[in-house]
């Protein structure tokens, strides 16, 4: 284009590119006089670059010069002079080959190089990259090394590089269901304090006993509904983008230019400690499942803490991964999901569906004949390794027997004793250092030598793809690289606390750092498989997003196969797992729950998180930045007095593992590619190639997992799992919360992982009774969230002091269970009668609570029938397992009593016909006791009650409908567990029915004759008077 010959002088001319690729004038200069205008801008036409509303069209089908097809790749200038010889416009030229750049004067109606291939449309990005083009930003032209922003330091070259992603995204719960949830929880909140106030004004003198009870009952169930119910105020959701994380980690780019991954790498801890109870088959699917997920395979790692020393994991664990060699190829050739085996063959959906591969039918009909065959190799291991060990210890013998004959010419001396040691023997001939089938000095199941062994060496870094083999299946084009598999067993001695499953962890995390070291962990246990191959990834993106540098954990909610289709007992926990952590992801993050969680390592060693908050004031509305801590030298004083602000010093006396914990910190940042990223690592960091592991290096990795290296460290105390709790779990996360960490909740929209949980009542209620029992040693210890630092949220605080408040409510849920039978038996009740006030307030009490519970379900998805079972599970266990956890715990605090729980058995009953069998399995414990003594009771009461009633001169009908309403509200919430002890046909034997009701009757008259009615006892008296 150039300047209008037929204008004036002085002008300026704009014009812009329509969408068929014509040129057109945006200027109505034409008709005015710029004859004074200024000499700087004499014949300057400016043409409008293409934008997304200014798109040129295709090749130009037009001969004139006016209509170019874009800009070429010559020197271009925005503003061009109109003439070669132009006079007094020296300055401004030199000026403005620093401007930004438009379109030549000839175009010649060539194709421009900008346009692309297939669309023909105009690539304006690549134009403004290649072209250093300047558009659209702040003013028309920018001046060489100005910077737009001079707050944020913003430049020109963050226009012009590809716009920056971010991973994740908060979505926030829609205003129509958080508004009126938050407005119903204050409204009930002031009814319930002007109801509990008029309980108090108006008590009941005729059973004061029973309104004192009751009173202090419902005070304690509002202060704890205001505990559960305040950390819901903010619920979250959140999403990751998978596309954006292998775009910025898994793309060539100039920092990366093989295309290599730039992820971290990422540790994976599994732990077992009992074959019996935690079936070696179930271990292995979860490890075949853990090694074909969907991560660079260089980057992972993954560790099993088999804390038993058994023979039969190490030898399954060898199997799985001989199996894995097949197994771990075929589920990238095909995308199989699960990666379980035992699960993804025992689907009951289609497996052909979505299947595109001709070979797929076949493939799967041979891996699954290789799977029954790895199966029937791995249940039989137990008479293998028998078999072998007599065979061995039979060997010894007779050599024992051969040098006895040689010493004594041949013959054995009637009284000498051959005592060989019944020795559990491995594979290769040599002893088992683990623990023996016959138990013996140094190798039983508490005093056996530490064991570590890599079964999958570290991969190459580039992939190894497989070829076509007619004896296995063909994996060309395929990678069948593992990642590196160890077996671990720490070191244990009689002498020693080894802290159970977190001294487990702690051991692994001090092997995997000499081993190696990745930023991140994730630890599973050991029938939780991986039920999304790209979950791994998911975590990922919030532990590389901006501020994920401050996340100390990332826990995925728990999910469980094999549940019965009623879930009788709660055992999905949806109401804590989608509403309460959900909830808690919208303050400071969810807690820790012992599985399904990706944490941050340099966060597990007890550092303190950059950029830390500090919350003060009475509610924590008080926002300030933490100042940094450093270490204290020489007489400094410590930065505050609470003990986990301080820097952890002592990690033990290994210099390698010291060593490691710098580059787990640097390696755990995310990448520095944008401004707004603070504490980042540059691109292209991680994408070296991982070192083999030589002998040095695996002795060293065996002396941290000895029983000594613990001693006078900080392990246990504030580095790592955290010692001295049975839920560790819960503690580890407080201790990282109360440092000032955050973490998030990981909700995928295919289930990142699943498990298993038990479905018979007795195990259910051990369950619950261990972590109860946790829940009481955290309240009377030094992790009490009363005892926080200002660096917790007030809401969070709220949130853990519920953890270690709950199982107290206990004791008054039990007596409120038998206050209904109480009123009955004595004719009574609570008020002093069913008046409209009592009435009006339990009304809109109960109202509020309906609608807060259906907007509840609203915002986390759970559904009505699920809410009900926790609320019925919540009556049952709260009755049984909760009110031994709290005699238990005050036994430990006030006695020195010791807490010993049993291990939650994985292994289901060996029932073919029936998945369900072990569901109606009784077995009797004496958590059964006080739940039974409740349902009798109050099932008598309501015979005495109907009985009193009736047999009263003047029946009092309010009375016996407000204790026989609550009785049945009682016996409703127990419905599970008389439905559990039925067993499996779901009735009792008719012996047993005909029984209660002789009984309820016989008790109920011989009640009545002792107790009689007012009315009875008046009507009698008068009679004897006349």
């Amino acid at each position: 284009m150039s300047g209008d010959t037929d204008r004036p002088n002085s002008a300026v001319k704009f014009e812009r590119r329509t969408s068929s690729g014509r040129v057109t004038s945006m200027s109505r200069d034409e008709e005015l006089d710029l004859s004074d205008s200024q000499s700087d801008y004499n014949k300057y036409t400016v043409v409008m670059p293409p934008t997304p509303d200014n798109m040129p069209g295709a090749a130009s089908t037009s001969s004139s010069t006016d209509k170019p097809d874009g800009p070429s790749s010559g020197p271009q200038r925005r503003f061009r002079p109109g003439g070669e010889g132009d006079s007094g416009g020296g300055a401004v030229a030199g000026k403005m080959e620093r401007r930004v750049s438009s379109a030549l004067k000839d175009s010649n109606n060539n194709k421009s190089m900008f346009l692309r291939s297939q669309t023909q449309d105009f690539d304006h990005n690549h134009w403004l990259f290649e072209t250093k083009g300047k558009y659209g930003i702040g003013n028309a032209y920018w001046e060489e090394g100005e910077s737009f922003d001079h707050e944020t330091g913003m430049s020109m070259q963050d226009f012009m590089d590809k716009p920056w992603k971010p991973l994740t995204r908060k979505i926030n719960v829609p205003p129509e269901v958080i508004s009126p949830y938050r407005v119903l929880i204050v409204i009930r909140m002031i009814i319930l304090l002007l109801f509990l106030i008029w309980r108090i004004e108006n008590p009941n003198y005729d059973a004061l006993w029973l309104w004192a009870l009751s009173i202090i009952c419902e005070i304690w169930f509002a202060f704890s509904w205001l505990l559960d119910i305040l950390p819901k105020f903010n619920p979250i959701n959140r999403s990751a983008d998978l596309s954006a994380l292998k775009e910025k980690f898994d793309t060539a780019s100039p920092a990366n230019p093989d295309g290599r991954s730039d992820l971290p790498g990422l540790d994976v801890f599994i732990s077992t400690a009992d074959p019996e109870k935690e079936p070696p088959l179930v271990t292995a699917n979860t490890i075949l499942s853990i090694l074909a997920v969907e991560y660079p395979v260089e980057k992972l790692s993954i560790y099993i803490s088999d804390d038993g020393g058994a023979i039969l994991n190490f030898e399954a664990m060898a199997e799985a991964v001989k199996f894995g060699e097949l197994w771990v190829p075929f589920c990238r050739k095909h995308n199989i999901e699960p990666r379980n085996p035992d699960s993804y063959f025992n689907q009951k959906t289609d497996p052909t569906k979505g299947k595109k591969r001709p070979d797929f039918v076949k493939d799967r009909r041979w891996i699954k004949r290789e799977y029954d065959e790895f199966k029937v190799r791995t249940n039989g291991l137990t008479d293998v390794i028998k078999k072998r060990c007599d065979l061995h210890n039979k060997a010894e013998t007779n050599k024992e027997k051969n040098l006895v004959r040689e010493k004594n010419n041949g013959i054995i001396p009637p009284d000498y004793k051959i005592e060989v040691p019944q020795a559990t023997w491995m594979a290769d001939g040599t002893h088992w250092p683990g623990t023996w089938y016959n138990t013996a000095p140094d190798h039983a199941k508490g005093d056996h030598a530490g064991i570590m062994q890599i079964m999958s060496k570290v991969p190459p870094s580039d992939p190894v793809m497989g070829e076509a083999d007619e004896k296995t299946l063909d994996f060309t084009g395929i990678d069948t690289r593992l990642p590196m598999f160890a077996y671990v067993s720490r070191e244990k001695r009689k002498s020693y606390d080894h802290n159970k499953k977190a001294g487990a962890m702690n051991a692994l995390v001090r092997a995997s750092a000499i081993l190696s070291n990745g930023p991140f962990i994730l630890n599973l246990d050991c029938d939780h498989y991986v039920y999304n191959c790209m979950a791994f990834r998911e975590g990922m993106c919030y532990m590389m997003d901006r501020g994920g540098d401050r996340i100390c954990y990332i826990q995925f909610p728990q999910r469980f196969e094999g549940i019965d289709p009623s879930d009788r007992y709660a055992n999905h926990n949806t109401v804590f797992f989608d509403g309460n952590m959900r909830a808690l992801d919208g303050l400071q993050g969810p807690v820790y729950v012992g599985t399904g969680c990706m944490f941050r390592r340099y966060a597990l060693y007890g550092f303190l998180p950059p950029r830390a908050i500090e919350y003060k004031g009475v509610f924590g509305h008080k926002k300030s930045i933490a100042r940094p801590a450093h270490p204290p030298s020489g007489e400094e004083q410590p930065l505050t007095d609470h003990p986990d602000l301080n820097l952890p010093k002592k990690f033990g006396n290994s210099a390698m593992f010291n060593e490691s914990i710098a580059i787990a910190e640097f390696q755990g940042r995310p990448l520095a590619d944008h401004f707004s990223i603070k504490n980042g690592r540059p691109p292209g960091a991680l994408i070296g190639s991982r070192p083999a592991i030589d002998a040095p290096t695996a002795a060293e990795a065996i002396a941290v997992i000895s029983c000594w290296f613990e001693d006078k460290t900080e392990w246990g105390d504030r580095i790592g799992w955290i010692y001295g709790s049975v839920t560790e779990d819960v503690v580890t996360g407080y201790r990282m919360h109360n440092r000032g960490w955050r973490s998030v909740y990981c909700i995928t929209k295919r289930d990142a992982f699943r498990g298993t949980a038990p479905i018979n009542l007795t195990d259910r209620l051990h369950q619950v009774l261990r972590w109860a029992t946790g829940s009481v040693e955290i309240f009377f210890s030094k992790n009490n969230a009363i005892l926080a630092t200002s660096r917790l949220k007030f809401l969070q605080r709220i949130a853990y002091l519920n953890v270690g408040i709950y199982p107290f409510t206990s004791i008054f849920l039990v007596i409120y269970c038998f206050l209904p039978a109480l009123c009955l038996f004595s004719g009574q009740f609570i008020v002093k009668s069913l008046d409209i006030s009592f009435l009006s307030y339990l009304l809109i009490i109960t109202i509020c609570l309906i609608f807060i519970s259906l907007l509840e379900v609203k915002w986390s998805g759970i559904a009505l029938e699920e809410w009900w079972r926790n609320e019925q599970f919540w009556v049952i266990g709260g009755s049984s397992a909760h009110l031994i956890a709290v005699v238990q715990g005050l036994l430990k605090v006030i006695a020195g009593i010791e807490i010993s729980f049993t291990l939650t058995a994985k292994a289901a009953a060996e029932d073919e016909d029936d998945a369900y069998a072990d569901l109606y399995v009784v077995k009797w414990t004496g958590l059964f006791i006080v739940p039974l003594i409740i349902i009798i009771i109050n099932v008598i009461a309501l015979v005495i009650g109907f009985a009193r009633t009736i047999y009263s001169v003047i029946p009092q009908w309010n009375k016996l409908f407000g204790g026989a309403f609550f009785s049945l509200w009682v016996l409703t919430h127990y419905y599970p567990f008389m439905k559990g002890l039925m067993g499996r046909k779901g009735r009792l034997p008719t012996i047993i029915y005909v029984w209660s009701g002789l009984i309820s009757i016989t008790v109920s008259l011989l009640w009545i004759v002792i107790s009689p009615p007012e009315g009875t006892m008046n009507a009698e008296s008068t009679e004897l008077k006349f």
